[in-house]
């Protein structure tokens, strides 16, 4: 069996209400990654693993039945992001040598929520 060896980062990012963004994460699971949010309110996402975000269970354990809900996490976190402030998430990984290799990017800013990955290639200008 093939097994997915990714990496996620992220800028660090200055939230409006450190302990709302706490609990917005303790709702969720992030699978194998870690975030953190300071005492001076910056929040952080890292790890061995793709950026995917699920709901949590009661238990803690990710709600796989109810599917993927990182856009939604997302969407909602722009909301506690302050002025100015960006939080850019990148996740880069492969499966042995198979293709594709993964490769995706979300950046959070003034209130929207961008998605970048490798699916959408553009013609180079001369």
């Amino acid at each position: 069996m093939a097994t997915l060896q990714a990496a996620t980062t992220s800028t660090g990012a200055i939230v409006s209400d450190p302990q709302a963004v706490r609990e917005l994460c303790e709702s969720y699971c992030f699978g194998t990654l870690d975030w953190e949010v300071t005492e001076d309110g910056e929040l952080t996402i890292w790890g061995y693993d793709d950026f995917e975000v699920y709901e949590a269970r009661e238990n803690g354990l990710p709600d796989y039945e109810g599917g993927i809900v990182t856009h939604e996490f997302l969407r909602e976190l722009a909301d506690h992001l302050e002025a100015d402030e960006e939080l850019d998430i990148q996740t880069a990984g492969f499966t042995k040598c198979r293709f594709p290799v993964l490769a995706k990017r979300y950046v959070v800013r003034d209130g929207e929520v961008l998605h970048a990955d490798l699916s959408s290639p553009d013609p180079i200008d001369e």
